[in-house]
């Protein structure tokens, strides 16, 4: 079993001075990776900007501490930025803290329970259709500060825009107040993040482009708005506060933490994956959780918001040479520093500059190529439930995204798993010709279940059942029922049965019934494991008889043979 035991109490036994230089060294670029990233998703999701760094300060240094993972890097990630935005629009801070530290709470109740390896039932036509969706809420959240938009004129009539359609209708009412300024500063970040590396890999080209941008508008004091003009209150360092919290208040934001935490596992974990493949190293999944869910809960109480592992952050991690959890560590101790001292700083960066890294990020996230993929390639049943989730993120929010989602493919799970279900009767041939013919090029199998050809008793009936038994399949078993005829034997064959439910045991004890009143005989043949031991739990062996039950279809209808000796009539054969 999986040991809960945080990665950094495991390297640090063979740690080295050189790793720990690397670890700096590894630390300090992602942190100036974070910054303005950290800034831009506070941004997006409705905040302050400095929470960002709050969050990516207190998550990133204890998720790396506690994590399961050597080189996960943590703090706020886009996949959140729709969620927190309505939580905050309509429960403000405090409803924002206590969704997280809840959230955090479902995270290390998850991991204590080793859930860590069920995350992989997510199906990912529901992880790839809020993906997407999220990436278009974010764009079009973005686009009053990439084009210059004032929407004052509709937060007066309306009130500020939470929805999705809310923001675009905003937008289109707004649009003649664009600022051709703004739009020449937002394009050339976008270009500034999109070709730079190209140029240069190492300095990340979000900073540049937020410096560069910054420098402009500063320099030619261009009538553009910066964060310095959009938010009033920069300064400060995170404060440990516990929030109000009522009855009612967890009761109403429970849907919305129970999806954080979701969103949290999913991409934490998915990221820890991409890590393992590039370091060739093993994470601790379960561990990993409970480091995530102690992370949002001292995220929260220091005025943060939902943190998980970042994939971008934790690949330049690695890029950078970054090995143990120390790294992760560094990182947070770096943007603490840098919140202190280059914080007034960050006042003079373009709105449209941040519009333009979270344009990017989007983009990156929002996997066009898997989508178009899926569209193409996938069964139309798949398709709906990718177009739904995405539909129902974009206009709606994401809880009623997953929930659906999630919901629609169960539901079409269980019906492939009823439609691949299948009980059939034998086939049985009385005329001696057509034996000696089916027999003519037929070689003895030596498997002794072979169903082709074999002797079955008078009144003796064989049943095939293949696949799963469970409640969406067992009103199958019901067609057995209707062919029982008085003083009949009837074999069920579950050699193919790898699972069965308490429904399909209730349909097998209904069948039971039929054959007690009708005086006919159930024999059982091939029985596996786990519906054996359903059986067992049910009485269901010692009911029955256990000789009545065969270890495979000769046995079965020797036995049934048996009971018929005393009859006349010739065999049948089948």
């Amino acid at each position: 079993m999986e040991k809960l035991k945080p990665k950094l109490f495991s390297v640090m036994k063979t740690y080295t001075k050189q790793q720990f230089f690397k670890d700096m060294i590894a630390g300090m670029i992602v942190a100036i990776v974070a910054l303005p990233l950290s800034i831009a998703l506070a941004i997006a999701s409705g905040v302050e900007p400095q929470i960002g760094i709050y969050t990516a300060i207190v998550a990133g240094f204890v998720i790396s501490f506690l994590g399961g993972s050597r080189v996960q890097i943590a703090g706020p990630t886009a996949a959140f930025a729709t969620i927190v935005a309505g939580i905050v629009a309509q429960n403000g801070m405090d409803g924002l803290i206590v969704a997280t530290i809840m959230a955090g709470i479902i995270l290390i109740i998850m991991g204590f329970c080793r859930l860590g390896s069920l995350i992989k039932f997510i199906p990912y036509t529901i992880t790839t259709g809020f993906t997407a969706g999220i990436a278009v809420t974010i764009v079009v959240g973005q686009l009053n500060s990439f084009f210059g938009v004032n929407i004052a004129e509709y937060i007066h009539e309306y009130g500020s825009p939470i929805e999705t359609t809310e923001k675009i209708k905003a937008f289109i009412s707004c649009f003649s107040t664009w600022n051709g300024t703004a739009l020449l500063v937002g394009l050339g970040s976008l270009a500034v993040i999109a070709f730079f590396p190209k140029l240069n890999k190492t300095i990340p080209s979000s900073l540049v482009a937020v410096v560069f941008a910054s420098i402009v508008v500063k320099l030619w004091d261009l009538d553009v708005a910066t964060i310095g003009s959009s938010y009033s209150n920069l300064s400060g360092l995170p404060q440990f506060s516990v929030p109000h919290v009522s009855f009612s208040m967890i009761r109403s934001l429970l849907p919305s933490a129970f999806t954080i935490a979701v969103l949290a596992a999913i991409e934490s974990l998915l990221s820890c994956v991409v890590a393992d493949g590039m370091i060739g190293s093993r994470h601790r999944s379960n561990m990993e959780l409970i480091a995530q869910g102690a992370g949002n809960i001292a995220s929260g109480l220091f005025g943060g918001i939902p943190a998980t592992g970042a994939i971008a952050r934790t690949a330049a991690n690695i890029k950078s040479g970054g090995r143990t959890p120390v790294a992760g560590m560094v990182h947070g101790i770096v943007l603490f520093l840098m919140l202190v001292f280059l914080m007034p700083y960050a006042a003079m960066i373009p709105m449209p500059a941040i519009g333009a890294i979270l344009f990017m990020v989007a983009y990156n996230m929002s996997g066009w190529r898997a989508v178009a993929h899926t569209l193409h390639r996938a069964p139309k049943s798949d398709i709906a439930v990718l177009v739904i989730t995405f539909l129902l993120t974009v206009i709606f929010d994401l809880v009623a995204a997953i929930i659906v989602g999630f919901v629609l493919a169960t539901l079409l799970f269980m019906k492939r798993m009823s439609d691949v279900t299948n009980i059939r009767g034998w086939e049985y041939l009385d005329n001696y010709e057509e034996i000696k013919k089916a027999n003519e090029n037929y070689n003895e199998d030596t498997d002794p279940d072979h169903i082709r050809f074999k002797s079955v008793p008078p009144n003796t009936f064989v049943y095939e059942i293949t696949g799963p038994l469970f409640f969406g399949a067992a009103d199958k078993i019901s067609d057995i029922v209707s062919t029982i005829k008085k003083g009949d034997i009837v074999i069920l064959r579950m050699r193919s049965v790898p699972a069965m439910d308490e429904t399909a045991m209730h349909s097998l004890e209904n069948v039971y019934q039929i054959c007690r009143k009708r005086n006919s005989q159930l024999i059982f043949s091939h029985v596996n494991e786990q519906p054996m031991s359903v059986l067992k739990k049910h009485g269901f062996l010692e009911l029955l008889g256990e000789e009545n039950f065969c270890k495979n279809i000769d046995e079965a209808l020797a036995h049934a043979k048996k009971m018929r000796q005393e009859q006349s009539g010739s065999l049948r054969i089948s």
